[in-house]
């Protein structure tokens, strides 16, 4: 098979199809090949706290990295059916309700984030959809991501990953139909309101072809990929110092089931730490190794990713402190309904 093979739209789809059979042989065989580099040629140690953060760090960082290429691929290649101009037309004229719950699920396969808020707020508000919808969307967008899911999934398995996924979207649901009940549109800034609808610049309608598609995927993996595998190896860097150096009665005492005040201290910890997914979700992996209860950790890692502070930062401009304070409160209350809740049926 020839290179310029891979050029061609079948073998650019071919690609991916191969590193998914790739990445279930390095899941099963990354460890005894891990083990064997650190016991055998490199005779570490066996035991000590800097043998077992080396074996950590060797072992998660291709893993999820393998992982995060192939997922990000496929995400890439949804994300161009959906663009700002459709999911503003499929917003308008629901219901509060029903507009939350399709908000959301637009929000998970949609490729916004915080940087976004701005015009997105603007764009959803400009075409009549209610305020509590659009809260709907923004929370779900940043918090229900491609890249948590990936690494949920590598470090966990496919329970928590849904796990995550669905008290997400809880969460999102939740919190835009209260403030959507709470009637908060007073405090949107004056100059929101003033823009006119006509003025902005719809984005026009492409369609592409089925390859069009493909290299759109190779570009979210190029771009996403390049922006967060540093923080993918710092975020399992500093689980892996943790994973060999943080004992396990400390973390259970600290974040363990039995301390009634870990999930509301977990989300006001995170609140006010910025972190992505990527450097975020190895932590909370050793967090749970050393003790700490799912429910509590949860919390915390939606916390940092729903609620960060940048984001609060980039929606001042656009709300007034009582809503901003508002959204951050009834956030924060959804994701320790959440963590009590887990940590209660785990």
């Amino acid at each position: 098979m020839s290179l310029n093979f891979f050029k061609t739209e079948k073998g650019k789809i071919l690609i991916p199809v191969l590193l998914l059979p790739l990445w279930f042989v390095v899941y099963h065989y990354l460890q005894p090949m891990v083990d064997f580099l650190i016991d055998d040629i490199l005779k570490m140690e066996k035991g000590s706290h800097l043998t077992e953060s080396v074996r950590f760090f060797i072992f998660e960082v291709p893993k999820v990295l393998l992982l995060l290429v192939l997922i990000i691929f496929f995400v890439g290649i949804v994300r161009t059916y959906f663009t700002a101009e459709r999911t503003r037309k499929a917003l308008e004229g629901k219901s509060l309700f029903a507009g939350n719950v399709l908000a959301s699920l637009l929000g998970i396969v949609t490729p916004f984030c915080s940087c976004s808020a701005i015009p997105l707020f603007l764009g959803f508000v400009e075409s009549g959809v209610p305020l509590g919808v659009t809260f709907s969307f923004l929370i779900a967008a940043p918090m229900i991501n491609e890249v948590a899911v990936v690494l949920l999934f590598g470090m966990f398995g496919w329970q928590t990953a849904l796990i995550y996924v669905s008290t997400g979207l809880f969460i999102a649901i939740f919190a835009g139909y209260v403030i959507g009940k709470l009637k908060l549109e007073k405090w949107v800034q004056d100059w929101v309101y003033k823009m006119q609808a006509a003025n902005r610049d719809d984005e026009p309608e492409v369609k592409q072809k089925f390859s069009g598609r493909i290299d759109s995927g190779y570009r979210a993996v190029k771009e996403i990929v390049s922006k967060v595998w540093i923080y993918v190896a710092i975020g399992i860097a500093v689980g892996a110092a943790a994973h060999g150096y943080v004992p396990a009665e400390f973390m259970a005492s600290l974040m363990g089931k039995s301390v009634w005040y870990a999930v509301p201290l977990s989300v006001l910890l995170g609140i006010p730490l910025y972190s992505n997914a990527a450097g975020i979700i190895p932590i909370v992996s050793v967090l749970i190794e050393k003790g700490a209860s799912l429910g509590t950790a949860l919390a915390f890692m939606m916390s940092v990713i729903g609620l960060s502070l940048p984001e609060v930062i980039i929606l001042k401009k656009v709300l007034k402190m009582p809503l901003i304070l508002t959204f951050i409160g009834v956030v924060g209350v959804g994701i320790m309904i959440v963590g009590f809740l887990f940590n209660l049926i785990f």
